[in-house]
């Protein structure tokens, strides 16, 4: 057994920093500079995200950073439990490019609030929990016209649905996941601190809502 858990934590590290590496590309930053837009995080919110890179005014380049974005934290769960064949792998894997889009090395640890990453990680764990998480997004965006809102109870939520007694869905889901959503929601949570702040003042800006 000791001579198995040597490789196996090695290969687990190495899917951890695949993951992370793979993470930390800034699509949105790599997207605006070489079309010429200029760099992304001087303009707006400074944010590397599609709803900062739509500032510019090019909505082909912001859908493709969302679609990027999204992507990344898919291709790196789902490339991994390929790969080693375990949900454990996977997870690792997606945990560690969430991180790598929130905390990139390549900007100084500086990245993304990771809406687009989250969502697209979790629709690849399991796909009926990243319907319900995407479900809670969009009702309240719609209803409540606040972004940052529905990301915030999205993310808690997931957690409570990977919870859920229905198995011809894959629900409950394997614990691997059920960390992962927990992991992932708590980082959100860091990564919306402001946003947090300006909701309780009542001065977070509402979808929609033109700036004086």
């Amino acid at each position: 057994m000791q001579d198995l858990a040597g490789p196996a934590l090695l290969m687990l590290g190495l899917v951890a920093l695949g993951g992370y590496l793979l993470g930390s590309i800034p699509f949105g930053v790599v997207l605006t500079r070489a079309t010429g837009v200029g760099d992304v995080r001087q303009i707006g919110s400074g944010n590397i995200g599609a709803t900062n890179v739509l500032r510019t005014g090019r909505k082909d380049l912001a859908i493709a950073t969302l679609v990027l974005d999204a992507a990344k934290g898919a291709v790196a769960l789902l490339l991994a439990r390929h790969l080693i064949g375990t949900e454990l792998a996977g997870a690792i894997a997606g945990g560690a490019a969430f991180l790598g889009h929130l905390f990139p090395v390549w900007l100084g640890f500086k990245g993304g609030k990771g809406v687009a990453t989250f969502f697209g990680l979790i629709l690849a764990a399991c796909w009926p929990l990243g319907l319900l998480a995407a479900a809670t997004w969009l009702l309240l965006a719609f209803a409540l016209r606040y972004s940052s809102l529905a990301a915030l109870v999205a993310a808690a939520a997931t957690p409570l649905y990977a919870l859920l007694p229905l198995p011809a869905l894959g629900l409950p889901a394997e614990p691997a996941i059920l960390i992962l959503t927990v992991f992932t929601a708590v980082l959100i949570y860091v990564r919306h601190h402001e946003n947090i702040g300006r909701l309780l003042k009542g001065v977070e800006p509402r979808i929609g809502a033109k700036k004086a």
